[in-house]
């Protein structure tokens, strides 16, 4: 049997693999065993924020699995320390606690807010319409979409989904019994759609009103993706708490919940805790993320390569405007939303060796290496025009 079907025999069917089978990544490129390149746009969805086997996250890999590759967190472990120590500095918050996983992360968000809130007759947890927190039973009990949810109630009480941008629905739906709200500054698998100033407005306001937390889920925006830490960070919004996966592991699994000074201490020992999450190598390899990104300024230049792609697809928006609704998007983190469905662009695309991902169904998300060029920005635009054009 081919690796295909090998895989569709031991797996379950949870995944529409792509017809693609690397054997190697270089940094933007992916490398199939003929030698062929593909150009890769999306990153394993926004993780390798270095590109492929980056030599200073391999070596941090390496080096850290000679020493130790696991320890019990009874233990405290340089590794962990060190990235902690990298996250609070460049986040402004006052504690981290790591896991395994963005939507572990999520869960262990929502337990301290609950954990709050217990106190204080504040139980109600609130997200937003066309949002993405995982795909664990907490963070589905605050999403809306019957794609993840379908199936797999009934769902934690006292959640609920409310429109995302709509202030009235949000001065309408918390309350003095809402113990956190959560918030994506910029929706990813929602199609990278930001939220609005008057919305974050009125988010901090009733927050000071009622008392719940603000949890900003930054899985997918955070760590520089937007040119900034925090997508927060654009919009003036301080959390309470924060997520963290995608790209704080270079590439392991690993995930953080931030927390501010005022919920330092919800949690005692015994009250959450992980097995795996802070794996020393994976934190490793964060270090080595963070480092990099901040000796070569990588956040200054997802800005201007941000703003040059998103100026290059709004060219697009104007040549095609029976095919292409909108450009939008934050540093590198940016969609061209289409008026059909994008998965016929991203099949023709893949054709030319060019990797891009949709999603909400007409959106074209890319979420490429924050070392990506201009070159590599024009060759993908310059594929993206043949494709639309031979659409049109």
């Amino acid at each position: 049997m081919n690796l295909n079907d090998r895989e569709h025999a031991a797996f379950f069917p949870t995944y529409r693999r792509l017809p693609l089978q690397p054997v190697r990544g270089e940094g933007l490129y992916l490398v199939t065993a003929d030698g062929a390149r593909w150009l890769d746009l999306f990153a394993g969805i926004a993780v390798n924020a270095l590109g492929h086997a980056h030599p200073r996250v391999v070596g941090a890999i390496t080096a850290q699995a000679q020493r130790y590759i696991h320890l019990s967190n009874y233990f405290a472990q340089e590794p962990q320390v060190r990235l902690a120590e990298l996250l609070l500095r460049h986040s402004g918050m006052a504690r981290v606690f790591f896991a395994n996983s963005g939507t572990e992360a999520m869960e262990g968000a929502l337990k301290i807010a609950r954990r709050r809130g217990a106190a204080r007759g504040q139980s109600g947890l609130v997200g937003f319409s066309n949002a993405f927190h995982g795909r664990t039973l907490g963070a589905l009990s605050i999403m809306d979409r019957a794609n993840y949810r379908d199936g797999f109630g009934p769902f934690l009480d006292g959640c609920s989904s409310l429109p995302f941008n709509d202030v009235d629905a949000l001065r309408a739906g918390v309350g003095p019994g809402t113990a956190a709200v959560v918030l994506e500054c910029v929706q990813g698998e929602g199609g990278v759609r930001p939220v609005t100033p008057a919305f974050v407005a009125a988010l901090k306001e009733l927050r000071d009103e009622h008392g719940f937390l603000i949890i900003a889920d930054e899985i997918q925006s955070g760590a520089f993706r937007t040119g900034r830490f925090l997508a927060a960070d654009h919009f003036d919004l301080q959390p309470d708490l924060v997520t963290l996966a995608k790209p704080i592991g270079g590439g392991l699994p690993l995930g953080a919940i931030l927390g501010a000074a005022s919920v330092a201490d919800v949690l005692q020992p015994g009250q959450h805790g992980t097995t795996f999450g802070g794996n020393p190598v994976a934190c490793a390899a964060g270090i080595a993320v963070l480092e990099e990104i901040g000796e070569r300024g990588l956040a200054a230049h997802a800005v201007a390569v941000g703003d040059f792609f998103l100026a290059r697809l709004r060219q697009l928006a104007v040549a095609f405007p029976g095919l292409v609704k909108e450009a939008r998007g934050l540093g590198l983190m940016l969609a061209l939303e289409l008026h059909g469905e994008a998965e016929p662009v991203v099949v023709a695309m893949r054709e030319r060796h060019i990797l891009v991902n949709a999603t909400d169904r007409t959106v074209l998300r890319f979420v490429p290496p924050l070392v990506i060029t201009e070159d590599e920005v024009e060759i993908a635009v310059g594929a993206l025009r043949e494709v639309l054009a031979e659409m049109g």
